[in-house]
């Protein structure tokens, strides 16, 4: 039977107390973390969320009902002790905060049993996820989750003084809107009033926070809920937090200046790191041509070097081929890692590089006694295999990967995500490091085979650079945006753009994407009006909060960073979400459930 805690005031968190307590009488409230009885001596761990403390129950010091009720404690029962601060009597635990220190009791009162737990509930559990999500309430109980919610609470309480501090309000936008075209697809949310018509959730606030710019608000600000129904990843989830911002009268370098000092700021306060301002700007194309993304980690090397020149006409039919078909071949040095990979490994990058889009790749070891191992190096003359060797900086102990392709971007992707690949794998760079980066003037739009029309690469409202918007009517693709992603340890932590505020060119863009006047009218009808009536210049950028706290957390699954996630099919293990609801509730809604 559970016991009240009436007349108790809990005086300490269990990691608030330091050999500076020592013999005051305190009480404490928590969770059994773990019951050691010696036979007449009974340890019991006591945890809460700023740590565990040790209480010490010994026969002849300790009421002996006292020690038969802390004898009986089961991990998870929830338990307060009343007593005193003392010294270890024995050993110091230097594991653990309270290490010095523990608590001679004088009262126990048990608030609540636990049934036996289906995991132990501990720091870096290795309990399977699916069961571990099936019970997140234990789950989250785990240190080391509750470092990362604590740690993301922090971000989110400091980003506001921050943004207050700049003169950014904090607005909320509806969740209930209208569904759009482009983008992810909606959740839809159909309406019992109106019946067959849905609204959808935002998949962002980005109407919204243009339209707050029309009516004068100037600096907008929200710690945003965003929902995308589109397929997850271990970085990924339906319902997701941006933290969102809108500015007028600015330009790209308004936009990176304060969001440079917001960055330099968070990782100072939560991580003591300094961050150099003004942070490296790196063009798309650069990022392309060099790393193979749009998103380079540049903690290490192994850029992508170009030998299309250097072995057209080489005699090996894969590069040929390829260069024949108006495409590239292209190569990175992994410098010294001869010695560390076996054929096997090598196999492996293959593998992964076919995984990646590639038909294959090629490959030269070069080994510390001069021998070499090749997929290819057979079909070049020594004067080809020379100049390759120069133009890639290549020297004993390295190995050589190489790609050919029709497609020039394929190539730049695979060996980008081949990159990539090998840093984890080897550990070619340090995990405390943290780069950060602005990829700037990405492409305008892209051309979707399968839809047969162009797309926005960030979103329809994206402003082209004024020198190129005479190629919107004569070469469309080759057009840049104003737009710039901040990226950190070769994750986009965030992104944004300056918008199009005149409607003539909002219409243009319109036009390019293919969209028709009725479905302009029909889908964004209030937002062009708006435009009409006078609107700024203005620009935003959005950081995922869960992305910025995986990074800080150094955690990779996002996961980790939010209280409640979903799983790979979007489904909630714990709850059972989505389920069915019954025939009354649909019939509220005019809807019908047509059985596959």
């Amino acid at each position: 039977m559970a016991e009240s805690m009436q007349g108790l005031k809990r005086t300490h968190r269990c990691g608030e107390l330091s050999a500076a307590n020592v013999g005051e009488t305190v009480t404490i409230m928590g969770w059994v973390q773990k019951n050691r009885n010696k036979g007449g001596l009974v340890f019991v761990d006591v945890r809460d969320r700023s740590g565990i403390i040790q209480v010490v129950c010994e026969e002849g010091k300790t009421d002996p009902a006292l020690l038969e009720k802390a004898a009986s404690l089961r991990a998870e029962y929830v338990v307060s002790f009343v007593g005193t601060v003392a010294r270890r009597s024995g050993a110091v635990n230097d594991k653990i905060a309270t290490g010095e220190i523990e608590i001679i009791p004088s009262e126990l009162r048990i608030l609540s049993v636990s049934l036996t737990p289906p995991f132990q509930v501990e720091e870096n559990s290795k309990t399977k996820e699916e069961v571990r999500l099936k019970y997140r309430f234990l789950d989250l109980r785990r240190p080391d989750l509750q470092r990362n919610l604590m740690m993301k609470s922090q971000v989110m309480t400091l980003t506001r003084q921050f943004f207050a501090e700049e003169g950014f309000i904090e607005i909320e936008t509806p969740m209930l809107g209208k569904t759009t075209p482009e983008g992810a697809r909606d959740y839809l949310v159909p309406s019992r009033i109106h019946p067959g018509s849905f609204y959808g959730l935002p998949q962002s606030p980005q109407l919204y926070k243009q339209l707050l710019m029309c009516s004068g608000f100037d600096r907008y600000i929200q710690i945003a809920r965003c929902f995308r129904d589109e397929d997850l990843r271990a970085d990924r989830q339906p319902e997701f937090t941006q933290i969102d911002m809108e500015l007028s009268f600015v330009d790209v370098d308004d936009v990176i200046d304060v969001n440079e000092r917001y960055l330099a700021k968070l990782f100072k306060d939560v991580m003591n790191i300094d961050v150099q301002l003004p942070i490296q700007r790196m063009t798309w194309q650069e990022a392309m041509d060099r790393f193979g993304s749009d998103k380079p980690d540049l903690r290490f090397g192994m850029e992508l070097t170009d030998v299309t020149d250097v072995v057209r006409g080489c005699g090996f039919g894969v590069f040929t081929g390829a260069i024949e078909n108006g495409g590239s071949v292209r190569g990175i040095n992994a410098q010294g890692l001869c010695s560390s990979m076996t054929r096997k490994d090598v196999d492996a990058c293959a593998d992964f590089a076919k995984s990646c889009g590639a038909k294959g790749l090629a490959y030269a070891m070069l080994k510390e006694d001069g021998s070499v191992t090749s997929s290819f190096f057979k079909f070049l003359s020594e004067e080809k295999i020379a100049a390759l060797k120069e133009k890639l900086g290549a020297k004993a102990g390295d190995v050589l990967f190489f790609v050919a392709d029709a497609d020039d971007m394929l190539v730049k992707t695979v060996l980008g995500s081949l990159r990539v690949y090998l840093a984890d794998k080897y550990s070619l760079y340090d995990k405390s490091k943290f780069d950060f980066l602005w990829v700037v003037d990405f492409p305008l739009l892209e051309y979707d085979k399968e839809e047969g029309r162009y797309v926005a690469v960030h979103h329809p409202f994206t402003s082209a650079k004024v020198e190129d918007i005479p190629l919107l009517d004569s070469d469309p693709l080759k057009v840049r945006a104003n737009a710039y992603d901040m990226v950190i340890n070769g994750q986009e932590a965030g992104g944004g753009s300056i918008r199009i505020h005149d409607c003539k060119m909002q219409s243009k863009i319109f036009s390019l994407l293919g969209l028709t006047d009725e479905q302009i009218s029909e889908k964004f009808g209030f937002f062009v009006d708006a435009f009409k009536y006078g609107a700024p210049p203005h620009g935003g950028l959005a950081f995922g909060l869960d992305r910025l706290v995986m990074i800080i957390t150094g955690t990779d699954n996002i996961k980790d960073v939010i209280a409640f996630p979903k799983v790979q099919n979007a489904s909630c293990l714990m709850t059972g979400a989505p389920s069915e609801v019954d025939e009354k509730q649909l019939a509220e809604l005019a809807l019908e459930i047509e059985k596959k």
